[in-house]
């Protein structure tokens, strides 16, 4: 290798090095490119039904939002609170329930295989103290706020919570101002002989992730209705809280729907076994319905990831940027996708493989 080579290999790796130790602020520029993006497609709609200045667009996209959040915050947000309280305050009794269910599930079978023997105290030997060292609902609502508050970087820190906030808004908001002199400036940092081909996969990130935000959005939405709509006929208290928790999980694929399906069964074991076990019928049904029905139909260009592979992105990213990379597993799965299809497959390996075939 020549001396200019072995530079270029020596400052890549230092790039590398250096990006690795500034992955926390890596992270965060692309939760502001993510959320960028989002408003960049929201300009670009409304400057197609509405011809305007893009500047005019963006401030009438920044009002409307705004209008939105605090409508949110003083309509839905209050009751969805109080219930949301009213439903961790009731999850301690519902594990009651469920243990004492289960132990009375075992010695029934157990009396019908071995007869009815008062020595086979099973439960009482594995777990003498039962579920009396289950916290109250007070203190396991209280322990589930300083969770969510630790989990958004505001427990104990609130000072650098708000700075990322804070930092993740303001790259929001100069990339949504001059979203093409950012993509110039990405595009001069590739090799002269390769920017025009990096501009076209940069379109085509940005397409994938449109495509994914519109699909996610829409999806979320029809999760929350049909949630609430299913757990109304049920007959299941607490509708808008589970229903939200539903819709806002939906973000998070494999584990949210996993989680959202927790609460309502807990409320509805209260009221009726049966109600539970109908309760997770509901849920299984309507993510299915989300799976093969509504994610497919509203992505024109549909993002497809295998299962595993996006349990896997979920882990390693959670691994290594914390809870937000958990959150933006996904897109940066997506992104990670076309590059490696793009750069990796079409650029390198098919070239490579036409050439083979030629010899």
């Amino acid at each position: 290798m020549k001396f200019s080579q072995w530079l270029g290999l020596a400052a890549l790796i230092s790039a590398a090095v250096l990006v690795w130790s500034l992955r926390d602020v890596v992270i965060h520029i692309f939760a502001g490119i993510v959320l960028a993006m989002a408003l960049c497609t929201l300009v670009g709609e409304l400057r197609s039904r509405r011809p305007m200045p893009r500047l005019l667009a963006l401030l009438l996209c920044l009002l409307g939002l705004m209008v939105l959040m605090g409508t949110a915050l003083a309509v839905v947000v209050p009751p969805f609170t109080h219930q949301f309280h009213q439903l961790l305050l009731q999850l301690p009794a519902a594990a009651r329930e469920l243990w004492s269910l289960t132990v009375g599930g075992i010695d029934n079978i157990s009396n019908i295989v071995y007869g009815d023997d008062p020595s086979r105290t099973w439960h009482q030997q594995l777990f003498p103290n039962g579920f009396k060292s289950i916290p109250n609902g007070s203190d396991l609502a209280n322990g589930v706020g300083k969770s969510l508050s630790g989990l958004l970087g505001l427990a104990g820190n609130l000072g650098s919570g708000l700075v990322q906030i804070l930092f993740v808004l303001a790259v929001t908001l100069m990339v949504a101002v001059q979203p093409t002199a950012y993509k110039n400036v990405a595009i001069m940092l590739v090799p002269s002989f390769y920017r025009r081909r990096a501009g076209v996969i940069l379109l085509q990130c940005g397409d994938a992730l449109t495509s994914w935000m519109a699909g996610l959005l829409i999806s979320s939405f029809c999760v929350a209705a049909l949630a609430g709509i299913g757990l109304s006929l049920l007959g299941v208290k607490l509708v808008m809280a589970n229903a939200l928790l539903a819709g806002l999980l939906n973000v998070i694929p494999n584990v949210g729907p996993t989680l959202s399906t927790i609460f309502p069964m807990a409320v509805a074991l209260l009221d009726a076994p049966w109600k539970a076990l109908a309760v997770l019928g509901l849920y299984v049904v309507i993510q299915n319905l989300e799976s093969y029905l509504i994610t497919p139909s509203v992505m024109q260009h549909q993002v497809k990831l295998l299962p595993g592979l996006t349990l896997t992105a979920q882990f390693v990213f959670t691994v290594i940027f914390g809870p937000l990379g958990l959150l933006l597993a996904l897109p940066l799965a997506v992104v990670i996708q076309v590059l490696i299809r793009e750069i990796v497959i079409h650029d390198l390996l098919d070239p490579w493989k036409r050439k083979r075939l030629a010899s």
